[in-house]
């Protein structure tokens, strides 16, 4: 059996992304651009990981159609083992459409397809549990949710799980989500998504999920938030585009002036995040380099339309890495 030492499971879409000048509650206005790519939240992460030469493998479904074909290949081409990614006759391919405006604003609508047939049957424990470190992200129907929920007995103590929720369950609230999160060694989410899942802020919303049973929680913040710290004396105030946190410490990602260029499309920043942090997790790193290969990674995705179009090889991630901090990875 392959050595895999990340695996993924999550819905595996097609992006049909446009950019718009604003996001419109009513009326009409111009595409300016637009463009497909292969997507998926997990699948994201996972094709990412690739790219940095980890070994991969994912676990989903794709539609018997010309969609599903360019999941698998576009997988494949990265390395990833898609032998678990299972065409089903006659379904079609989940896709994405993205509405993506000059603010930075986004508005998603998710037609499932394929991606709603995933049973129990499709999952291979074996193959699963053979991973060091097992990603998951969100599915649409509610059948898939109860799977994972499920899973979360099945796994080996010895996978780790990484739970990136996205806005779909972070929706769904913390008792909803609690047999994930119990079992949840790194927690990726946004400043929306924590405020929705815990219903407070950042830092006490990580907190709560700390209580849950998370071991990491790393929270992405976009152009950067206010945060405020607890010091020894006072409250120091810093802005910040990622807060993190385990039992004992706190680490906060602060910007710099060293972006590679105006960002192009920010879809699929998170996934990219996440894969940056993970490779920081396998190659044992603290968390604040985890954090800073996470937004390095991040960067290098939202310099290009789509979120796997700028993702980086290692020695591109590695040689911009040392330009921004003095230090090889």
């Amino acid at each position: 059996m392959t050595n895999i030492e990340i695996m993924g499971l999550g819905a595996l879409n097609i992006d049909h992304l446009y950019k718009v000048a604003r996001i419109l509650d009513d009326g009409e206005t111009a595409v300016t651009e637009s463009e497909s790519f292969p997507g998926g939240s997990a699948a994201n992460t996972i094709y990412g990981l690739a790219r940095l030469g980890v070994s991969t493998g994912f676990t989903g479904i794709v539609g018997d159609d010309a969609e599903g074909k360019i999941l698998i290949q576009d997988f494949q081409k990265a390395g990833v083992d898609t032998s678990q990614v299972r065409v089903k006759p006659g379904a079609k391919t989940g896709s994405v459409v993205c509405l993506s405006d000059t603010a930075g604003c986004r508005s998603l609508y998710v037609a499932p397809g394929a991606n709603n047939l995933l049973a129990e049957d499709d999952l291979d424990l074996t193959y699963i549990n053979q991973a060091g470190i097992l990603h998951i992200s969100s599915f649409a129907d509610d059948r898939q949710f109860q799977i994972l929920l499920d899973l979360m007995d099945r796994l080996d103590s010895s996978t780790r799980l990484s739970f990136a929720p996205g806005a779909l369950y972070a929706a769904k609230g913390l008792e909803a989500l609690s047999p994930i999160l119990n079992r949840t060694h790194i927690l990726f989410i946004n400043h929306d998504e924590i405020k929705q899942l815990t219903g407070k802020g950042i830092i006490d919303g990580a907190q709560s999920c700390l209580e849950q049973g998370c071991s990491i929680i790393a929270v992405t913040l976009g152009k950067g938030v206010k945060l405020g710290l607890k010091q020894r004396v006072g409250r120091e105030t810093v802005t910040a585009i990622g807060y993190i946190r385990d039992a004992e410490t706190e680490y906060i990602l602060q910007p710099n002036n060293q972006d590679l260029a105006p960002p192009a499309d920010t879809t699929g920043a998170g996934d990219a995040f996440a894969a940056g942090f993970l490779y920081g997790l396998l190659k044992g790193k603290s968390l604040e380099e985890c954090g800073r290969l996470g937004d390095t990674v991040a960067k290098f995705s939202i310099a290009k339309m789509g979120a796997r179009q700028g993702l980086p090889t290692l020695g591109q991630l590695s040689q911009h890495y040392e330009e921004l901090y003095s230090t090889q990875l």
